[in-house]
């Protein structure tokens, strides 16, 4: 790979993009986790059951953004990631205005598919656009200031949520020009589409990066990147499903901690919203961040697999948190526990997108990125939910069980994550070894095709 500092964009230049685009994550995020907190409203109006409110917020959305990734991933391989971010903006908060306009359910429904296609658009090409910004041995950071998004936007919907929805609420029905009279949860979501189309202005202070490293300008067939990636498939299965149990214990247990709080301890909705809001924007941010520089740290001090090995030590250190906090005596005692859990889980996505990024060539990155982030988020929020749900309903049979279900479900997917984050250490070396081997070649497919022939078996 070239480690030429010098060829990189400034310093200036390349966290002017690392800033945009975690600012249109945590967009991305706000739109997904503000329809969590308008359940009732939304279940009143369009007159709907839970489990139709639940294909809204959860597997609607998570189906087509991993879906779609995998198309979406290799356009970013092949083509302007700036403009294929700045459509995707553009899609996903049309979306979200549109789900203000919804009067039937379906017509709700179609708009939430059509959030979850537009932010597909937007990690594998921010990926790939990090990576070309900024030498190897500070790219680990870049991603987890990107990943920050995930938390701050998540933070934000909690602690403002409430107080937005509570003013909007106050307002009562509002008459809009075109639009008629709409009620206060429409007008959120009319807001925060109407924000985001404002947002892709800033899309213009991004500048597209030079495509660098192995690969680069090299266009490959889909089929010799199934067989670049099946020769690196010990690395891909274990990278991939071992960040995944993470996301699974993460995203199961996040739907869940503020119905725990209310459950087992008492507390009232507002409450919970913002001492978790606080929990989730401060510990996941500096869990994130931390990840990222101790991956960069290490790398420095020659260690080729440190965003691996920053995933397992995350995975160890989450593991005693993940048992206490839902056994705790009381509500105080359960917080202070839940914030070494949250910072433990937050650690690898800034490191799990950055180990990608090092054994793939320039032209895979997109399309690896996109599959990574299919099977974290197919598993991690299409099925941690539900998981830590049905141990409630069929193993336990009552809802005061919920405590002992965020305890089996998070502490078996940390401990299966620990098993394949290990035994994933040794192929990672091996795929960043490859990499280093194809690069000798002249770049085409003939290289490429050289590349592949050895397998991880």
């Amino acid at each position: 790979m070239n480690n030429n500092n010098s060829a990189y964009p400034s310093s200036l230049s390349a966290w002017t993009t690392v800033t945009i685009l975690m600012v249109a994550y945590i967009l991305s995020f706000i739109d997904r986790q503000i329809l969590n907190l308008l359940v009732g409203p939304i279940r009143r109006d369009l007159v709907i059951s839970d489990t139709q409110m639940s294909l809204l917020m959860g597997l609607s959305f998570a189906l087509f953004y991993t879906v779609c990734g995998i198309p979406l991933g290799r356009l970013a391989d092949t083509r302007s990631r700036r403009g294929l971010i700045a459509i995707g903006v553009l899609f996903w908060s049309a979306a979200t205005a549109a789900c203000g306009m919804a009067k039937q359910y379906w017509q709700f429904l179609f708009c939430r598919i059509g959030v979850g296609v537009g932010e597909a658009a937007l990690s594998p090409a921010a990926y790939s656009l990090i990576a070309d910004s900024f030498p190897s041995e500070r790219r680990a950071t870049a991603m987890a200031v990107y990943g920050m998004g995930v938390y701050l936007g998540s933070g934000i919907a909690f602690l403002l949520g409430g107080l937005v929805i509570k003013f909007a609420s106050a307002q009562g029905d509002v008459v809009l020009p075109l639009l008629g009279e709409v009620r206060p949860w429409q007008l959120i979501f009319l807001i925060l589409g109407a924000a985001g189309i404002l947002f892709t202005l800033l899309l213009l202070a991004v500048h597209e990066p030079k495509r660098r490293g192995v690969g680069a300008g090299v266009a490959v067939p889909l089929a010799e990147v199934g067989r670049y990636i099946r020769s690196n498939r010990r690395t891909v299965v274990c990278h991939n499903l071992g960040f995944a149990g993470l996301a699974f214990a993460g995203y199961g247990s996040a739907a869940w901690v503020p119905t725990f709080f209310i459950r087992t301890y008492g507390w009232d909705a507002g409450h919970v919203g913002v001492v978790y809001g606080s929990i989730v924007a401060v510990f996941g941010c500096l869990g994130i961040v931390c990840g990222g520089r101790l991956a960069d740290w290490m790398a420095k001090r020659g260690r080729s697999d440190a965003n691996m090995r920053v995933g397992l030590y995350a995975a160890i250190g989450a593991l005693p948190s993940v048992l206490l906090f839902p056994l705790a005596d009381n509500a105080i005692a359960a917080a202070v526990m839940l914030a070494p859990a949250t910072f433990f889980l937050s650690m690898p996505f800034g490191v799990a997108p950055a180990a990608i990024q090092e054994i793939m060539p320039n032209s895979m990155r997109g399309q690896a990125s996109a599959i990574y982030l299919f099977v974290i988020t197919l598993i991690g929020l299409g099925i941690g939910p539900t998981a830590v749900a049905l141990v409630t309903d069929y193993v336990f049979g009552y809802d005061d069980a919920l405590r002992y279900s965020l305890l089996i479900v998070t502490t078996l997917a940390v401990g299966c994550s620990i098993v394949l984050l290990a035994k994933g250490l040794k192929p990672y070396r091996e795929s960043v070894v490859r990499l280093q081997q194809w690069s000798v070649g002249d770049g085409g497919s003939a290289a490429l095709r050289s590349a592949v022939v050895g397998s991880q078996g």
